[in-house]
């Protein structure tokens, strides 16, 4: 009989991606389904670099607390930014265009723990 020993290595804590990762997964999503001319790629990655950046520092300033409530400071200057890098958005794409932005922009967000069947994780135990 052998007996086989495993050694677990401490899990590492996950490093959120940073913000060309997550640059390079929102133009392909776009490109798929907003279609923008050229001219309309390069603003809009423009103004998802502002946003990306400006919410890294935003997190790095306020760490988020554990789920749920989130801090109603953050969450109103987090919609703050939301809606200025969609306004800017906004002002870049067709009507047709910025319905589908808004549609791919759901695609993007990472699921919400508790929507375990939907695609989230599971809700943390207690």
């Amino acid at each position: 009989m052998f007996v086989i020993t495993i050694k677990a290595q401490s899990p590492q804590p996950l490093k959120p991606p940073g913000v060309e990762e997550r640059l390079k997964r929102t133009n392909e999503v776009l490109q798929q389904v907003v279609q923008p001319e050229t001219s309309q790629k390069t603003a809009m990655e423009q103004a998802f670099k502002i946003f990306f950046t400006a919410e890294d520092k935003l997190k790095k300033d306020n760490p988020p607390p554990p789920p749920p409530p989130t801090d109603a400071k953050v969450k109103e200057a987090m919609d703050k930014l939301v809606n200025e890098r969609d306004e800017s958005i906004k002002r870049i794409l067709t009507e047709a265009q910025f319905q589908k932005y808004q549609l791919a922009v759901k695609k993007l967000q990472p699921p919400i723990p508790g929507d375990a069947g939907k695609g989230g994780p599971p809700p943390p135990q207690q």
